[in-house]
């Protein structure tokens, strides 16, 4: 319950929290402030200078809220899927465990050396 609440509250501070910083935080966070200086910004007559407040300029701030929200709750609840890694072969799984016939990077460079 505490991670749905503060991914709804603070997107990039779950998915760094629940997550991994490394996943998706930076753009989740990019999404998340531009939501937030766009609910502000509604409420000084947004980008159209209106003598009042900007419904516009708010529901784009609301729209930008709601994706990062849903971007940060669908990436823990990937990492979370990730970590069981069991007969349910996962992105994640595929992409971090090496196969055995992989070489290692820094071999390959001590050749040319």
């Amino acid at each position: 319950m505490k991670r749905r609440v503060l991914a709804i509250i603070a997107p990039p501070v779950a998915v760094c929290r629940y997550g991994c910083a490394g996943c998706c935080a930076a753009p989740i966070g990019v999404f998340w402030i531009a939501g937030v200086v766009s609910l502000i910004y509604a409420f000084f007559g947004g980008p159209a200078e209106l003598e009042s407040f900007s419904a516009g300029t708010f529901a784009l701030g609301a729209i930008l809220w709601v994706i990062a929200t849903v971007w940060a709750e669908l990436t823990i609840n990937g990492i979370d899927a990730d970590d069981k890694c069991d007969s349910t072969a996962s992105t994640l799984c595929r992409v971090v465990k090496p196969k055995i016939d992989d070489n290692d990077p820094l071999d390959e460079i001590k050749k040319f050396q």
